[in-house]
């Protein structure tokens, strides 16, 4: 059987990749910019097989006709069995025109792609952000009905589905998995993302207070946390089953937890102090936004408040997310699971692998040099010497206690 895959070279795009060719015969065709030849060979080697199984294909995603050339286009046509679209942008903090680049633009040339080589099923991966900020349960044929679509990253997913929906020659599905972390066998991530931007916070309670010391933390809405291979699992099972298409199916936990459920769930793998008491952060909705936009006017208040958000790696817009008011209904992808014995597994038995992970690998604190060179450095760079008097003598002053000379 032959595939095609667009962001292959992802997350989710190099396991996808890897269930593909475990199965007997396949060939999987795989879309890779030029300037990351090196890195699809990497990809080959590491995925054990030839280029004749695991066939890059140069191009570009925001280019008509993806950017093949025309004698790879001919070479595809007809023999293309899943087409499975996953290149796109996943982060939240990423400007509204690179969002727009590839994900509505790259979506609209990967479903004509897909319908010039004649490819019998378009599989494309959305995300539980197309249903924007619904209140309430959000199934799985729903879609007209997303609300507070005006974050780009809501948008852009929306429109791409929309594009499938409305302009795909070939039959298609739509996966919409919920927010992806790390594999729940080795805790492995690229990057960080959802419940990650809490980790430093958590972190620094650990360092600075005893364990067993009850602190207050924040409670919120819903948030749905799959891992990896979970997402990467169902969307092979899914894809391979008939009668499937023109459905769209969640790839979320059935029975989500609550923020400060999780924050207490990753809290407890740190060995870092639990949240015993919980403040609804859908209060500060009612603070009137000339206050807030008051308080920030103020330079001492907006250093210190820029300050905290660096130092602990949160985005400007993570309210918006503590607060989701989302619930997905998953019982289309329930029962096209069944008897696969493919579930998601519980958060308490795979968090401190995802902790672990996060702090030998992703920690921004690793990336600091620490070195006594370093330390000079930044202290010379950041203490300007003073001006000299003309026939004045130099003095040697003491340092400060606690600091070397």
């Amino acid at each position: 059987m032959h595939y095609f895959v667009t962001g292959a070279t992802g997350f989710i795009g190099r396991r996808l990749v890897a269930k593909l060719l475990a199965r007997k015969g396949s060939v999987v065709y795989f879309l890779v910019r030029e300037a990351s030849a090196r890195k699809a060979a990497e990809l080959i080697e590491h995925w054990g097989v030839d280029r004749t199984r695991a066939v890059p294909i140069p191009g570009d995603l925001t280019q008509p006709g993806l950017g093949v050339a025309k004698a790879m286009r001919e070479r595809l046509q007809r023999r293309i069995k899943h087409f499975f679209h996953l290149a796109a942008v996943y982060d939240l903090a990423a400007d509204a025109a690179s969002q727009e680049r590839a994900n509505i633009d790259g979506t609209r040339n990967a479903v004509a792609f897909a319908g010039e080589i004649g490819a019998a099923c378009f599989h494309h991966v959305s995300s539980i952000a197309a249903a924007g900020l619904y209140e309430g349960v959000f199934r799985e044929d729903m879609f007209e009905e997303a609300e507070y679509l005006d974050h780009p990253y809501f948008k852009t997913k929306h429109d791409a589905e929309r594009i499938v929906r409305e302009e795909c020659q070939a039959p298609w599905r739509v996966y919409r998995p919920g927010i992806v972390v790390g594999d729940s066998c080795t805790g492995e991530m690229d990057k960080i993302d959802g419940p990650y931007y809490f980790f430093k916070l958590i972190q620094r309670m650990r360092q600075i207070l005893p364990p067993w010391l009850p602190t207050v933390g924040l409670e919120g809405g819903r948030i749905n946390i799959v891992p990896v291979d979970f997402v990467v699992d169902a969307l092979d099972h899914i894809a391979h089953l008939r009668g499937k298409d023109g459905k769209c199916f969640h790839l979320v936990d059935p029975t989500p937890y609550r923020v400060g459920d999780v924050l207490n769930v990753f809290a407890r793998s740190a060995h870092a102090p639990a949240m015993a008491m919980r403040v609804n952060a859908a209060l500060l909705g009612f603070v009137p936004k000339s206050v807030k936009k008051g308080l920030l006017s103020l330079t001492p208040v907006r250093r210190i408040r820029n300050a905290v958000m660096k130092d602990l790696g949160l985005p400007e817009d993570i309210l918006t997310f503590v607060n989701y008011p989302t619930r997905f209904d998953c019982r289309e992808a329930q029962a096209a699971l069944k008897g696969s014995g493919i579930a998601v597994p519980r958060l308490e038995d795979y968090a401190w692998r995802l902790w672990d992970y996060w702090e030998r690998h992703l920690d921004p604190a690793l990336s600091i040099d620490r070195s006594c060179a370093a330390r000079c450095r930044a202290r010379s760079c950041s203490s300007p010497a003073a001006p000299r008097a003309s026939g004045s003598r130099s003095r040697t002053r003491s340092p400060p206690p606690g600091q070397r000379p």
